[in-house]
Protein backbone atom coordinates (compact mmCIF):
# COMPACT_ATOMS: atom_id res chain seq x y z
CA UNK A 1 0.00 0.00 0.00
CA UNK A 2 3.03 2.14 0.78
CA UNK A 3 4.56 1.70 -2.56
CA UNK A 4 1.04 2.98 -4.25
CA UNK A 5 0.43 5.62 -1.89
CA UNK A 6 3.78 7.01 -3.17
CA UNK A 7 3.09 6.60 -6.67
CA UNK A 8 -0.39 8.28 -6.79
CA UNK A 9 0.94 11.13 -4.35
CA UNK A 10 3.55 12.26 -6.87
CA UNK A 11 0.98 11.99 -9.85
CA UNK A 12 -1.15 14.50 -8.22
CA UNK A 13 2.15 16.73 -7.57
CA UNK A 14 3.28 16.48 -10.76
CA UNK A 15 -0.17 17.17 -12.38
CA UNK A 16 -0.67 19.95 -10.09
CA UNK A 17 3.34 21.90 -10.99
CA UNK A 18 2.32 21.09 -14.64
CA UNK A 19 -1.07 22.93 -13.97
CA UNK A 20 0.20 25.53 -11.97
CA UNK A 21 3.05 26.28 -14.84
CA UNK A 22 0.36 26.64 -17.81
CA UNK A 23 -1.83 28.84 -16.29
CA UNK A 24 1.14 31.23 -16.49
CA UNK A 25 2.84 30.24 -19.81
CA UNK A 26 2.06 32.09 -23.18
CA UNK A 27 0.78 28.95 -24.72
CA UNK A 28 -0.10 25.20 -23.65
CA UNK A 29 -0.26 22.36 -25.96
CA UNK A 30 -1.57 19.16 -25.02
CA UNK A 31 1.00 16.23 -24.92
CA UNK A 32 1.10 13.78 -27.65
CA UNK A 33 4.12 12.62 -27.68
CA UNK A 34 3.53 10.10 -24.52
CA UNK A 35 5.09 12.34 -21.95
CA UNK A 36 2.57 11.16 -19.13
CA UNK A 37 3.62 7.46 -19.82
CA UNK A 38 7.09 8.39 -19.83
CA UNK A 39 6.98 10.47 -16.49
CA UNK A 40 6.38 6.83 -15.07
CA UNK A 41 10.42 6.66 -15.49
CA UNK A 42 10.32 9.37 -12.41
CA UNK A 43 7.58 7.86 -10.82
CA UNK A 44 9.48 4.66 -10.22
CA UNK A 45 13.00 6.28 -9.27
CA UNK A 46 11.53 8.41 -7.04
CA UNK A 47 9.84 5.46 -5.58
CA UNK A 48 12.71 3.24 -5.71
CA UNK A 49 14.80 5.92 -3.97
CA UNK A 50 12.35 6.20 -1.04
CA UNK A 51 11.81 2.40 0.41
CA UNK A 52 15.24 1.53 -0.83
CA UNK A 53 18.64 4.21 -0.89
CA UNK A 54 20.78 3.61 2.32
CA UNK A 55 19.65 7.05 4.37
CA UNK A 56 16.28 8.34 4.44
CA UNK A 57 15.87 11.22 1.87
CA UNK A 58 13.41 14.44 1.98
CA UNK A 59 10.58 13.86 -1.12
CA UNK A 60 10.92 17.90 -1.44
CA UNK A 61 14.95 17.31 -2.30
CA UNK A 62 14.19 14.74 -4.85
CA UNK A 63 11.26 16.56 -6.56
CA UNK A 64 13.83 19.97 -6.57
CA UNK A 65 16.69 17.90 -7.85
CA UNK A 66 14.86 16.39 -10.86
CA UNK A 67 13.31 19.51 -11.60
CA UNK A 68 16.99 21.26 -11.99
CA UNK A 69 18.32 18.46 -13.91
CA UNK A 70 15.49 18.38 -16.08
CA UNK A 71 15.94 22.16 -16.97
CA UNK A 72 19.59 21.84 -17.19
CA UNK A 73 19.32 20.07 -20.23
CA UNK A 74 18.29 22.80 -22.21
CA UNK A 75 20.48 25.41 -22.44
CA UNK A 76 22.64 27.87 -19.78
CA UNK A 77 20.03 30.49 -19.05
CA UNK A 78 17.08 28.28 -18.36
CA UNK A 79 16.68 27.47 -14.47
CA UNK A 80 14.72 25.88 -11.97
CA UNK A 81 14.66 28.31 -8.87
CA UNK A 82 13.88 27.14 -5.55
CA UNK A 83 11.84 29.73 -2.89
CA UNK A 84 14.63 31.10 -1.68
CA UNK A 85 16.08 32.11 -4.82
CA UNK A 86 13.26 32.64 -6.77
CA UNK A 87 12.36 35.35 -3.80
CA UNK A 88 16.20 36.59 -4.57
CA UNK A 89 15.49 37.10 -8.51
CA UNK A 90 12.43 38.84 -7.59
CA UNK A 91 14.07 41.28 -5.01
CA UNK A 92 17.09 41.68 -8.20
CA UNK A 93 14.70 42.87 -10.64
CA UNK A 94 13.11 45.51 -8.54
CA UNK A 95 16.51 47.13 -7.86
CA UNK A 96 18.18 45.98 -4.76
CA UNK A 97 19.10 42.35 -4.27
CA UNK A 98 22.60 41.27 -1.48
CA UNK A 99 25.60 39.52 -2.83
CA UNK A 100 28.82 40.73 -4.58
CA UNK A 101 27.53 42.63 -7.89
CA UNK A 102 27.95 40.56 -10.53
CA UNK A 103 25.86 39.27 -13.02
CA UNK A 104 26.85 35.02 -14.08
CA UNK A 105 26.38 32.69 -16.60
CA UNK A 106 27.71 28.95 -17.65
CA UNK A 107 29.69 29.19 -20.44
CA UNK A 108 31.48 25.80 -21.05
CA UNK A 109 30.15 24.17 -17.94
CA UNK A 110 32.37 27.14 -16.00
CA UNK A 111 30.62 30.09 -13.91
CA UNK A 112 31.34 33.07 -16.50
CA UNK A 113 31.01 36.54 -15.46
CA UNK A 114 29.06 38.53 -17.86
CA UNK A 115 29.58 41.61 -16.17
CA UNK A 116 30.35 43.41 -12.99
CA UNK A 117 28.16 46.21 -11.33
CA UNK A 118 29.86 49.35 -10.98
CA UNK A 119 30.39 50.52 -7.54
CA UNK A 120 30.24 47.03 -5.96
CA UNK A 121 32.27 44.76 -4.27
CA UNK A 122 33.42 42.58 -7.53
CA UNK A 123 33.84 46.15 -9.68
CA UNK A 124 36.17 47.51 -7.30
CA UNK A 125 38.25 44.46 -7.19
CA UNK A 126 38.68 44.04 -10.66
CA UNK A 127 36.43 41.38 -11.62
CA UNK A 128 36.31 41.37 -15.68
CA UNK A 129 33.86 40.36 -17.95
CA UNK A 130 34.35 37.10 -19.40
CA UNK A 131 36.04 35.82 -15.97
CA UNK A 132 35.79 32.42 -15.28
CA UNK A 133 34.91 31.59 -11.90
CA UNK A 134 36.49 28.53 -10.98
CA UNK A 135 36.83 28.54 -6.97
CA UNK A 136 34.40 29.97 -4.48
CA UNK A 137 35.96 29.95 -0.92
CA UNK A 138 38.17 27.00 -2.17
CA UNK A 139 36.28 24.96 -3.99
CA UNK A 140 35.75 23.90 -7.31
CA UNK A 141 32.57 25.12 -9.27
CA UNK A 142 33.49 22.71 -11.90
CA UNK A 143 30.17 21.29 -13.02
CA UNK A 144 28.40 23.19 -10.21
CA UNK A 145 24.92 24.29 -11.26
CA UNK A 146 24.13 27.92 -11.42
CA UNK A 147 22.08 28.10 -8.77
CA UNK A 148 24.32 26.20 -6.36
CA UNK A 149 26.66 29.00 -7.21
CA UNK A 150 24.77 31.94 -6.48
CA UNK A 151 23.85 30.63 -3.36
CA UNK A 152 27.27 30.07 -2.59
CA UNK A 153 28.04 33.89 -3.92
CA UNK A 154 25.16 35.57 -2.06
CA UNK A 155 25.16 35.92 2.20
CA UNK A 156 24.81 38.46 5.02
CA UNK A 157 25.99 41.79 4.13
CA UNK A 158 28.96 42.19 5.97
CA UNK A 159 30.18 38.66 5.16
CA UNK A 160 33.41 37.49 3.10
CA UNK A 161 33.76 35.07 0.23
CA UNK A 162 36.56 33.91 -1.59
CA UNK A 163 36.69 33.45 -5.41
CA UNK A 164 39.11 32.08 -7.68
CA UNK A 165 38.94 33.60 -11.20
CA UNK A 166 40.59 32.46 -14.66
CA UNK A 167 41.73 34.78 -17.04
CA UNK A 168 41.79 34.28 -20.94
CA UNK A 169 45.27 35.48 -22.33
CA UNK A 170 44.80 38.63 -24.45
CA UNK A 171 44.68 38.77 -27.97
CA UNK A 172 47.26 37.72 -30.12
CA UNK A 173 48.67 35.88 -26.93
CA UNK A 174 46.64 32.39 -27.72
CA UNK A 175 49.57 30.49 -26.91
CA UNK A 176 50.02 31.48 -23.29
CA UNK A 177 47.85 30.18 -20.21
CA UNK A 178 45.16 31.19 -18.56
CA UNK A 179 45.75 33.63 -15.31
CA UNK A 180 44.58 33.00 -11.79
CA UNK A 181 43.43 35.18 -9.43
CA UNK A 182 42.32 35.62 -6.02
CA UNK A 183 39.96 37.97 -4.48
CA UNK A 184 38.32 37.95 -0.99
CA UNK A 185 35.13 40.19 -1.23
CA UNK A 186 32.55 41.18 0.80
CA UNK A 187 29.03 41.20 0.47
CA UNK A 188 26.95 44.14 -0.01
CA UNK A 189 23.25 45.26 -0.01
CA UNK A 190 23.24 46.00 -3.59
CA UNK A 191 21.36 49.12 -5.03
CA UNK A 192 21.24 49.33 -8.72
CA UNK A 193 22.20 52.79 -10.23
CA UNK A 194 20.15 52.62 -12.89
CA UNK A 195 21.76 55.49 -15.60
CA UNK A 196 24.80 58.14 -15.04
CA UNK A 197 24.70 61.25 -17.21
CA UNK A 198 26.97 64.50 -17.79
CA UNK A 199 27.61 66.70 -20.31
CA UNK A 200 31.22 66.47 -21.81
CA UNK A 201 33.44 69.21 -23.75
CA UNK A 202 32.00 70.62 -27.32
CA UNK A 203 27.85 70.37 -25.91
CA UNK A 204 28.31 66.71 -26.28
CA UNK A 205 26.09 64.24 -24.08
CA UNK A 206 27.20 61.28 -22.05
CA UNK A 207 24.64 58.71 -20.67
CA UNK A 208 25.11 55.45 -19.80
CA UNK A 209 23.07 53.06 -18.82
CA UNK A 210 24.09 50.52 -16.19
CA UNK A 211 21.16 47.87 -16.72
CA UNK A 212 17.59 47.44 -17.98
CA UNK A 213 15.43 47.75 -14.52
CA UNK A 214 12.03 48.56 -13.85
CA UNK A 215 13.33 52.50 -13.13
CA UNK A 216 15.63 52.92 -16.35
CA UNK A 217 12.96 54.52 -19.03
CA UNK A 218 12.06 56.65 -16.42
CA UNK A 219 15.59 57.74 -15.30
CA UNK A 220 16.47 58.00 -19.13
CA UNK A 221 13.80 60.02 -20.32
CA UNK A 222 15.17 62.70 -17.13
CA UNK A 223 19.00 62.07 -17.98
CA UNK A 224 18.11 63.22 -21.58
CA UNK A 225 15.93 65.98 -20.29
CA UNK A 226 18.78 67.39 -18.03
CA UNK A 227 21.32 66.85 -21.06
CA UNK A 228 19.19 68.82 -23.43
CA UNK A 229 18.52 71.80 -21.24
CA UNK A 230 22.35 71.84 -20.45
CA UNK A 231 23.04 72.31 -23.87
CA UNK A 232 24.08 68.84 -25.10
CA UNK A 233 23.56 68.90 -29.31
CA UNK A 234 24.55 65.06 -29.56
CA UNK A 235 25.07 62.19 -27.56
CA UNK A 236 27.42 58.79 -26.45
CA UNK A 237 25.33 56.36 -25.01
CA UNK A 238 27.67 54.13 -23.05
CA UNK A 239 26.41 50.65 -23.07
CA UNK A 240 29.24 48.61 -22.11
CA UNK A 241 29.47 45.81 -19.30
CA UNK A 242 25.08 46.57 -19.54
CA UNK A 243 24.18 42.98 -18.69
CA UNK A 244 21.02 43.70 -20.13
CA UNK A 245 17.46 42.89 -17.42
CA UNK A 246 14.23 43.88 -18.50
CA UNK A 247 13.08 43.19 -22.19
CA UNK A 248 10.47 46.53 -22.38
CA UNK A 249 12.85 48.81 -20.66
CA UNK A 250 15.18 48.34 -23.42
CA UNK A 251 12.24 48.60 -26.09
CA UNK A 252 10.91 51.64 -24.26
CA UNK A 253 14.55 53.12 -23.90
CA UNK A 254 15.57 52.07 -27.90
CA UNK A 255 12.01 54.10 -28.86
CA UNK A 256 13.29 57.23 -27.40
CA UNK A 257 15.67 57.41 -30.04
CA UNK A 258 13.53 55.66 -33.05
CA UNK A 259 10.04 57.05 -33.43
CA UNK A 260 7.76 56.06 -36.41
CA UNK A 261 6.93 52.87 -35.55
CA UNK A 262 10.03 51.60 -36.45
CA UNK A 263 10.95 47.74 -35.78
CA UNK A 264 13.19 47.53 -32.69
CA UNK A 265 13.56 43.73 -32.52
CA UNK A 266 11.24 41.18 -32.40
CA UNK A 267 11.30 37.56 -30.63
CA UNK A 268 10.69 34.33 -32.35
CA UNK A 269 9.48 31.30 -30.37
CA UNK A 270 9.11 27.30 -31.65
CA UNK A 271 6.52 28.07 -34.03
CA UNK A 272 6.05 30.77 -36.82
CA UNK A 273 2.89 31.96 -34.97
CA UNK A 274 4.82 32.50 -31.91
CA UNK A 275 6.36 35.68 -33.12
CA UNK A 276 6.20 38.76 -31.40
CA UNK A 277 7.74 42.18 -32.44
CA UNK A 278 8.34 45.28 -30.58
CA UNK A 279 7.66 48.75 -31.75
CA UNK A 280 9.21 52.22 -30.89
CA UNK A 281 6.46 54.92 -30.76
CA UNK A 282 4.98 57.15 -33.55
CA UNK A 283 7.36 59.75 -32.09
CA UNK A 284 10.77 59.43 -30.46
CA UNK A 285 11.77 62.77 -28.63
CA UNK A 286 15.49 62.23 -29.43
CA UNK A 287 15.36 61.01 -32.97
CA UNK A 288 17.15 63.89 -34.80
CA UNK A 289 19.87 63.56 -31.85
CA UNK A 290 23.50 62.48 -33.30
CA UNK A 291 24.48 59.63 -31.73
CA UNK A 292 27.51 56.93 -31.05
CA UNK A 293 26.95 53.93 -28.97
CA UNK A 294 29.59 52.35 -27.04
CA UNK A 295 29.57 47.93 -26.25
CA UNK A 296 31.73 45.55 -25.36
CA UNK A 297 32.41 42.03 -24.54
CA UNK A 298 30.35 42.48 -21.00
CA UNK A 299 27.40 44.39 -23.03
CA UNK A 300 24.40 41.39 -23.37
CA UNK A 301 20.72 41.12 -23.82
CA UNK A 302 19.15 44.16 -23.43
CA UNK A 303 22.44 46.30 -24.47
CA UNK A 304 22.56 43.85 -27.62
CA UNK A 305 18.62 44.58 -28.56
CA UNK A 306 19.67 48.92 -28.13
CA UNK A 307 22.41 48.57 -29.69
CA UNK A 308 21.10 46.20 -32.92
CA UNK A 309 18.63 48.21 -33.45
CA UNK A 310 20.61 51.35 -33.72
CA UNK A 311 22.76 49.74 -36.21
CA UNK A 312 19.85 48.40 -38.78
CA UNK A 313 18.52 51.54 -38.80
CA UNK A 314 21.52 53.39 -39.06
CA UNK A 315 20.72 55.73 -36.42
CA UNK A 316 23.77 55.30 -34.36
CA UNK A 317 27.60 54.57 -35.10
CA UNK A 318 28.55 51.47 -32.94
CA UNK A 319 32.15 51.26 -31.52
CA UNK A 320 34.19 49.12 -29.10
CA UNK A 321 34.40 45.42 -29.16
CA UNK A 322 31.86 42.49 -29.74
CA UNK A 323 28.98 41.81 -27.59
CA UNK A 324 28.62 38.96 -25.20
CA UNK A 325 26.26 37.61 -27.59
CA UNK A 326 22.83 36.64 -25.00
CA UNK A 327 20.12 36.93 -27.54
CA UNK A 328 16.92 34.30 -25.65
CA UNK A 329 14.06 35.87 -23.92
CA UNK A 330 13.43 34.22 -20.41
CA UNK A 331 10.12 33.98 -18.78
CA UNK A 332 10.01 33.31 -15.23
CA UNK A 333 6.97 31.42 -14.06
CA UNK A 334 6.04 30.97 -10.56
CA UNK A 335 5.37 28.06 -9.10
CA UNK A 336 2.46 27.00 -6.44
CA UNK A 337 4.85 26.34 -3.37
CA UNK A 338 7.06 29.72 -4.17
CA UNK A 339 9.56 27.75 -6.70
CA UNK A 340 9.94 29.24 -10.04
CA UNK A 341 11.33 28.33 -13.16
CA UNK A 342 13.12 30.55 -15.54
CA UNK A 343 12.50 29.30 -19.00
CA UNK A 344 14.22 30.36 -22.59
CA UNK A 345 10.53 30.77 -24.54
CA UNK A 346 12.02 32.50 -27.81
CA UNK A 347 15.11 33.77 -29.21
CA UNK A 348 15.05 37.76 -30.01
CA UNK A 349 16.87 38.91 -33.63
CA UNK A 350 17.57 42.71 -34.80
CA UNK A 351 15.23 43.96 -37.50
CA UNK A 352 17.32 43.12 -40.13
CA UNK A 353 16.41 39.66 -38.99
CA UNK A 354 20.02 38.95 -37.14
CA UNK A 355 20.28 36.62 -34.54
CA UNK A 356 22.81 37.69 -31.94
CA UNK A 357 22.92 34.56 -30.09
CA UNK A 358 26.19 33.13 -28.88
CA UNK A 359 27.10 29.98 -31.09
CA UNK A 360 30.21 28.65 -28.98
CA UNK A 361 31.04 25.85 -31.33
CA UNK A 362 30.90 28.26 -34.03
CA UNK A 363 32.51 30.67 -32.79
CA UNK A 364 29.26 33.37 -34.30
CA UNK A 365 26.83 35.85 -32.14
CA UNK A 366 27.01 39.04 -30.64
CA UNK A 367 26.76 42.55 -32.03
CA UNK A 368 29.97 43.53 -33.97
CA UNK A 369 30.68 47.07 -33.82
CA UNK A 370 31.15 49.75 -36.86
CA UNK A 371 34.19 50.54 -35.71
CA UNK A 372 36.28 48.20 -33.65
CA UNK A 373 38.31 49.58 -30.78
CA UNK A 374 39.96 47.03 -29.05
CA UNK A 375 40.72 47.68 -25.00
CA UNK A 376 43.10 45.29 -22.91
CA UNK A 377 41.88 43.64 -19.91
CA UNK A 378 44.42 45.23 -17.57
CA UNK A 379 43.06 48.94 -19.45
CA UNK A 380 39.34 46.95 -18.32
CA UNK A 381 40.30 47.31 -14.77
CA UNK A 382 41.49 49.93 -14.55
CA UNK A 383 38.65 51.86 -16.69
CA UNK A 384 35.68 50.63 -14.04
CA UNK A 385 37.30 51.95 -11.31
CA UNK A 386 37.75 55.58 -12.46
CA UNK A 387 34.63 55.41 -13.53
CA UNK A 388 33.41 54.64 -9.94
CA UNK A 389 31.90 58.01 -8.89
CA UNK A 390 32.68 59.69 -5.69
CA UNK A 391 29.37 62.24 -4.15
CA UNK A 392 30.06 65.10 -1.83
CA UNK A 393 27.90 67.26 -0.70
CA UNK A 394 27.24 70.80 -2.82
CA UNK A 395 29.93 69.43 -4.97
CA UNK A 396 29.54 67.24 -8.61
CA UNK A 397 30.65 63.96 -8.65
CA UNK A 398 33.85 62.60 -9.72
CA UNK A 399 35.77 59.53 -10.37
CA UNK A 400 37.65 57.63 -7.49
CA UNK A 401 40.88 57.83 -9.11
CA UNK A 402 42.81 60.88 -9.25
CA UNK A 403 43.23 62.65 -13.10
CA UNK A 404 46.84 61.96 -12.88
CA UNK A 405 46.61 58.19 -12.57
CA UNK A 406 43.97 57.95 -14.96
CA UNK A 407 43.82 55.54 -18.09
CA UNK A 408 42.34 56.98 -21.44
CA UNK A 409 38.95 55.49 -22.17
CA UNK A 410 40.47 55.54 -26.18
CA UNK A 411 36.17 54.13 -26.93
CA UNK A 412 35.03 56.84 -25.44
CA UNK A 413 37.26 59.66 -27.16
CA UNK A 414 37.23 57.76 -30.47
CA UNK A 415 33.03 58.38 -30.57
CA UNK A 416 33.76 62.12 -29.22
CA UNK A 417 35.90 62.67 -32.56
CA UNK A 418 33.36 61.18 -34.76
CA UNK A 419 30.96 63.49 -33.03
CA UNK A 420 32.96 66.50 -33.49
CA UNK A 421 33.47 65.68 -36.92
CA UNK A 422 30.36 65.18 -37.40
CA UNK A 423 29.02 68.51 -36.43
CA UNK A 424 32.21 70.55 -38.26
CA UNK A 425 31.57 68.22 -41.57
CA UNK A 426 27.56 69.53 -40.84
CA UNK A 427 28.14 73.14 -40.64
CA UNK A 428 30.30 73.41 -43.84
CA UNK A 429 28.85 74.99 -47.08
CA UNK A 430 29.69 72.84 -50.28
Amino acid sequence: MKRTWGRKWVWVLAAGVVAGSLRWAPRAYAAVDGTYEQLKILVDVLDYIKENYVEEVDTKDLIYGAATGMVKTLDPFSQFMDPDLHKDIKTETEGQFGGLGIRIGMREDWLTVITPLPGTPAFRAGVLPQDRIIKIDGESTKGVSLQAAVKKLRGAPGSKVGITVARAPKEGEKDKDWVTKDFTLEREVIKIQSVQSRVLADNIGYLRIIEFSAHTTEDTAKALSTLKKAGATSLVLDLRNNPGGLLTAAVEVASEFLGENKLIVYTQGRRQEDRRDFRAGSKGDFANLPMAVLINGGSASGSEIVAGALQDHRRAVILGEKSFGKASVQSVIPLSDGSGLRLTVAKYYTPSGRSIQRDEKKGTGGILPDMLVPVSPETEVKLQVQSEQVYAKDRDPKSAIKPEEQVQDVVLDRAVELLKAREVLGNLKI
